[in-house]
């Protein structure tokens, strides 16, 4: 292995993957381009004015997602005609209008926990009257919305908590609503609030101009902007002053545009921009393109790209595409500092995992409203960014992050609150130092579903020469050569198993004691210096060499749960600039998505022929038929055992290097890796 200077075992969760976890590999880079899925904000919206207004509407490009899909089914349940579905190959999705006049007024609706859809639709039926039941799930139940209920009861509406007061669920029956005075409505806990009644109070159709007032600052103003500019689109101009006055005039009327397009969405594109500049620290800086939004964009969070160039980011912009491509001239971090965030909320989480790579401390402010998004997000952000390592504080609207030393990460297990940004955002940390899982990577599905894959493909992981063979076949002098010529880290992933091995001979654990072995090795005192393994800080490098040792090396490898303690080991060598790893389940097991897997072999007398003057000339007494049968019943045991079993990946270059000498061997493996694309 190459020389570290640290403990072998940071805290790094336990190997594994599957549909609750994702493992992400470390990342060097990120480059290529993303078409964005449609914006939520923009696609819920739409999805209710084309259901409220008049004349039938065609939505192109809308988002397949939870949060849409409830929309959809919701407005199914109301009796409005909805044809097609979301992200249909390029095919629109047809809403047949209302026209203020639902069909099915004794619905109940359930709508998970998709805010954009609860709050628009609970201020809808609530002006439209009838017998309605909205629900969701419990964080959703946890969510405020008393303060848009007091706004709508003040003018007539019938609504009713069906729990505790000030959230859902909903009965809402039939009211006689009204407005002859300002409405008023709180603007410091969620623009949701405003944005409902805006998208909604022209139902009344009052033959004299309908005033709101905002009690308070106004949060989130981008997101009500977004909702002025799509009400326009359906022949509704809302006039404002000071974002804190808004006047709906008379006679107002939804009518439907007749088809509508749905922008990329702006705060997914926060992600795949600070991957296209956080690959800069390693040399590899974007470019990254995110299609389907731009400077014109009407979605608040697009301003993120100019927050993120203001920080030293060189981002560049088109039409319909905005562009990462690593950092500025000059630079060689991202800048820290203060940030206003109020415009911004989703994206800020973003700048919240960017800040662990920043020169200087970055303050958040003007986040109240994460407090009571699908999870409360500052206190989530602040849990999961210390588990890495970092140092945090927090208050009710604001969040402090200090940038992290490369010696200073951890690995952690990020959990992700049923909250789809969280995953997301984290994705991030897997260009640091160290081994990042997802929990519930699947809860994504709200808003963009296919993320995982997306930015899989942008990304760069650090490459792997994955090298597996049988016992003395030559993987470690070519792992060694290999790793010499190209530069990389060096993993011999035996040595691991025979400072297990050792460990366990030095402390009288017996060898087929499965659970006392695990144990052993998920504490091993491992280190190295020189490049030499160092055992509670002495170096037993000849010592891991002998007989003895590579003997009771053999058995214990055969248990699966010391197999499962010594992988996330492994895995923590994969560190830029990249690995050569030789063993017998590197390009299977250990490194999977290894970018050249070579298995190597040779026959097993020329095998024992090489390991029999090796033992030889370092004065090991032995004869070449003991080294022949050793090597015969290692072979067997490795082919037999239950777990990572000694075999060729299906993607494995096959190499018997039985007539070639060790140049010509790493000349055709350099060559092969210097083909792979």
């Amino acid at each position: 292995m190459t020389p570290a200077d640290r403990p072998a075992h940071p805290a790094r969760p336990a190997a594994r993957s599957g549909p609750d976890v994702l493992d992400l590999p470390p990342l060097l880079g990120a480059a290529g381009q993303v078409r964005l899925p449609g914006s939520k904000s923009i696609s819920n919206r739409l999805l209710l004015l084309a259901a409220l207004a008049e004349g039938p509407t065609e939505l192109h490009g809308l988002l397949d997602s939870d949060d849409t899909r409830v929309m959809v089914q919701a407005l199914r349940a109301l009796g409005v005609a909805v044809d097609g579905e979301a992200g249909s190959a390029g095919l629109p999705l047809r809403v047949q209008g209302c026209g203020g006049r639902l069909g099915r007024p004794g619905a109940e609706l359930f709508l998970g926990n998709a805010g954009t859809a609860v709050r628009p639709l609970t201020a809808a039926l609530a002006l439209l009257g009838g017998d309605y039941v909205v629900r969701g799930v419990p964080r959703m139940h946890q969510r405020p919305i008393g303060d848009l209920v007091d706004a709508l009861r003040a003018i007539g509406c019938a609504i009713d908590y069906l729990g505790e007061a000030g959230f859902p669920p909903l009965a809402i029956r039939q009211g006689r609503p009204r407005v002859e005075q300002p409405l008023r409505v709180r603007g410091d806990v969620s623009s949701q609030f405003l944005s409902a009644l805006l998208l909604s109070l022209p139902l009344l159709a009052q033959p004299r101009d309908i005033e709101v007032q905002v009690e308070g600052p106004l949060i989130s103003r981008p997101y009500v902007a977004l909702t002025l500019a799509l009400l326009e689109r359906f022949g509704v101009r809302v006039e404002h002053a000071d974002w804190q006055r808004f006047v709906i005039p008379a006679g107002s009327r939804l009518r439907s545009p007749g088809s509508l397009r749905v922008e990329g969405d702006a705060s997914s594109a926060s992600y795949f921009l600070a991957a296209g500049v956080l690959g800069a620290l390693h040399g590899q800086g974007g470019p990254v393109r995110v299609l389907g939004v731009d400077a014109h964009s009407v979605q608040g969070d697009v301003q993120f790209a100019r927050v993120l160039h203001g920080l030293g980011a060189d981002i560049r912009w088109g039409d319909g595409w905005i562009e990462a491509c690593g950092l500025q001239a000059g630079r060689s971090r991202l800048g820290g500092g203060e940030i206003d965030a109020l415009a911004i909320p989703d994206a800020a989480m973003t700048l919240a995992v960017t800040a662990l790579f920043a020169d200087s401390p970055t303050l958040l402010r003007g986040i109240a409203s994460w407090r009571v998004k699908e999870t409360d997000r500052i206190h989530a952000m602040h849990t999961e960014l210390r588990k890495l390592g970092a140092r945090v504080e927090a208050g009710e609207d604001w969040l402090r992050v200090w940038p992290l030393a490369p010696a200073d990460w951890r690995s952690a297990s990020i959990a992700t609150y049923d909250d789809h940004r969280m995953a997301m955002c984290f994705s991030l940390a897997s260009f640091g130092p160290a081994d990042i899982r997802i929990e519930d990577p699947g809860c994504v599905a709200k808003t963009y579903p296919g993320y995982f894959q997306d930015f899989a493909a942008i990304a760069r992981p650090v490459p792997v020469l994955a090298i597996d063979g049988p016992s003395a076949c030559g993987k470690g002098t070519l792992a060694a050569r290999l790793a010499a010529e190209l530069g990389l880290r060096l993993l011999d992933s035996g040595v691991l198993y025979r400072a297990a091995a050792l460990q366990a001979l030095r402390r009288g654990v017996a060898l087929d004691d499965e659970p006392g072995l695990r144990a052993l090795a998920l504490e091993l005192p491992i280190g190295w210096r020189d490049g030499r393994l160092l055992l509670d800080g002495e170096d037993v490098g000849d010592e891991l060499r002998s007989e003895r040792v590579g003997e009771a090396a053999s058995r214990i490898a055969v248990l699966p749960g010391l197999r499962q303690a010594l992988l996330a080991l492994q895995r923590a060598q994969r560190r830029a600039p990249g690995l050569v790893a030789d063993g017998r389940d590197m390009g299977t097991v250990v490194f999977p998505d290894a970018r050249l897997k070579v298995f190597l072999t040779a026959a097993p007398a020329t095998r024992a022929e090489r390991r029999y003057k090796q033992l030889i000339s370092q004065g090991i007494s032995t004869t070449l038929e003991n080294v022949l049968r050793d090597l015969r019943e290692r072979d067997a045991r490795d082919a037999s055992r239950s777990v990572a079993a000694l075999a060729a990946a299906p993607d494995s270059l096959p190499l018997d290097n039985a007539q070639l000498d060790v140049d010509a061997t790493v000349a055709r493996v350099l060559q092969w890796w210097r083909d792979k694309p």
